[in-house]
C-alpha cells in the first residue's frame, strides 16, 4: 500500500533491511563532539521508527534501537587505539560475513571498503563525509570510478565531479531534539574544533570588534595542539572571551539557544557544518564565510548573514535585529529534520536496489554474525 511522507513523496510500505556502517573512532552517537557519528545516529533511529529493519556497525559502547554489531568495545579516540585502519578493515571483513542478512549496506568510512564492495557485487552506497579536493583522490576515484557515492552538499562534489554520484543528502536533526531559544544571552557562540580551517582567532576577532562576549565550545584534537599554542593561547586570555570546552549534544541547547548569533567563519571547503542547523534548530541565526556548503545551507537575510570576511562579519552583527528567531527555527524544520534526510536515503536506497537487485528476490538471512561481537536491538 502507498503511503505518502510529511514533505508530499509517496513511498512503498516495503520494510528494508539496511546496514549502516559507522566510524570506529567515536561512539554512535558520540559522547561529545563527533559529526559523521552523530549523523549515522540520526539516521539510524530515524529509519527504525519507521519501521525498518536496521543493523548498525559501531563501537560497542555505542547505543541505539538498531541491532548493534560491534567489531571492538569502545570508540577508538578515546581508548588508546594505536592503528585505527587494523578496526575498520575488520569491521569491513564482518559487515560482508553477514551480507546476506541485508537487501543494501550503507557505508560512512570513506572508501576503505571499495577493493571489497567491488568484488563482491554486494548493493551498497557510501556516503563521503569530508573534504574532496585532496590531490590523492582524483587517482583513487578514477580507479574506483563506478563506487555508488553520496555526497552532503552539491560544494563537496565539485572535485570530484566524474564519481558515480548517486545525489546529495544534507544531514538532518530530529526535530525535537532542540528547541527555540530566546537569544537572550548577550554573547555570540563558537562551536567546533580548535583547527585553523575554522578559524577560531577570527572569531575571537570579530566579537571584539563588536564589542560582544565569545563563548568558545571547541575540541582540541591531538594534531592541533601546536596551532593552538602558537596562535590561540595569547587570543583566548581576553576579557570578552570565555572557553567552555568541549561539549555534547546535551549542552548544546543552552550553549546555542542562549545565544545571539554562531559566528562560523571558516576557512576551508566545509563539506556541510552540522553546527550551522544545530543553531537554527534552537532559533540562533549563523553569521558564516561564503566558503564550502555555506550557501546551500544558510538563506542570506533570513536565517544569518553570509560574509565575504570579518568587515562584514562585525556589519552582519549589527543587523542581527533584522532577524527573526522563530524564521530560523522554521528554516530547519522544513530543511534539516531527520525525516527529511531518512527519505532523501531511502529514495537512493531503492533507486539502488531497483539497478541491481531487479528481477531478483532478496537473499534470506544467512546467520553469519558473529555471536561474540552481537548485541541485542534496543
Amino acid at each position: 500500500m502507498g503511503l505518502v511522507d510529511g514533505f508530499g513523496r509517496s513511498r512503498t510500505a516495503r520494510r528494508l533491511r539496511i546496514a549502516q556502517v559507522a566510524p570506529l573512532i567515536e561512539s554512535v552517537p558520540p559522547r561529545m563532539y563527533g559529526g559523521t557519528e552523530r549523523v549515522v545516529s540520526y539516521l539510524t533511529e530515524e529509519l527504525v521508527r519507521q519501521g525498518h529493519d536496521v543493523t548498525l556497525f559501531a563501537s560497542g559502547d555505542s547505543e541505539t534501537t538498531a541491532r548493534l554489531v560491534a567489531p571492538c568495545a569502545h570508540a577508538l579516540r578515546l581508548s588508546g587505539c594505536h592503528d585505527a585502519a587494523a578496526h575498520h578493515l575488520v569491521m569491513v571483513e564482518e559487515v560482508v560475513r553477514g551480507a546476506r542478512n541485508f537487501d543494501l549496506i550503507h557505508f560512512h568510512i570513506d572508501y576503505l571498503h571499495f577493493p571489497v564492495m567491488r568484488r563482491e557485487g554486494l548493493t551498497h552506497v557510501t556516503t563521503l563525509h569530508g573534504r574532496l579536493d585532496l590531490p590523492e583522490l582524483d587517482r583513487l576515484y578514477e580507479v574506483f570510478g563506478d563506487m555508488p557515492v553520496v555526497s552532503i552538499s552539491d560544494a563537496q562534489r565539485a572535485p570530484l565531479a566524474g564519481a558515480a554520484w548517486q545525489g546529495t543528502v544534507q544531514h538532518g536533526l530530529p526535530r525535537d531534539l532542540y528547541r527555540l531559544g530566546t537569544g537572550q544571552g548577550g554573547y555570540l557562540a563558537f562551536l567546533g574544533r580548535f583547527s585553523p580551517e575554522k578559524r577560531p582567532d577570527l572569531a575571537i576577532e570579530i566579537a571584539r570588534r563588536a564589542g560582544l562576549p565569545l563563548r568558545i565550545a571547541a575540541k582540541l584534537d591531538r594534531a592541533d595542539r601546536d596551532y593552538y599554542n602558537r596562535h590561540l593561547a595569547p587570543l583566548v586570555c581576553q576579557g570578552h572571551v570565555e572557553l567552555v570546552g568541549e561539549i555534547g549534544e546535551t549542552d548544546k541547547q543552552a550553549f546555542l539557544g542562549d545565544a545571539s548569533a554562531l559566528l562560523f567563519p571558516i576557512d576551508w571547503p566545509e563539506p556541510f557544518g552540522m553546527v550551522m542547523i544545530e543553531a537554527l534548530a534552537c532559533g540562533t541565526p549563523v553569521i558564516a564565510f561564503r566558503r564550502g556548503s555555506v550557501p546551500e545551507v544558510i538563506d542570506d537575510g533570513i536565517s544569518g548573514f553570509i560574509c565575504e570576511d570579518a568587515d562584514e562579519a562585525v556589519r552582519a552583527i549589527e543587523r542581527l535585529p533584522e532577524l527573526s528567531r522563530a524564521r530560523c527555527r522554521e528554516r530547519f524544520e522544513t530543511r534539516f529534520t531527520s525525516t527529511r534526510m531518512a527519505l532523501d536515503y531511502l529514495d537512493i536506497y531503492r533507486r539502488q536496489l531497483e539497478q541491481t537487485h531487479e528481477g531478483r528476490e532478496p537473499a534470506g538471512p544467512a546467520g553469519l554474525l558473529d555471536p561474540r561481537h552481537h548485541v541485542a536491538r534496543g
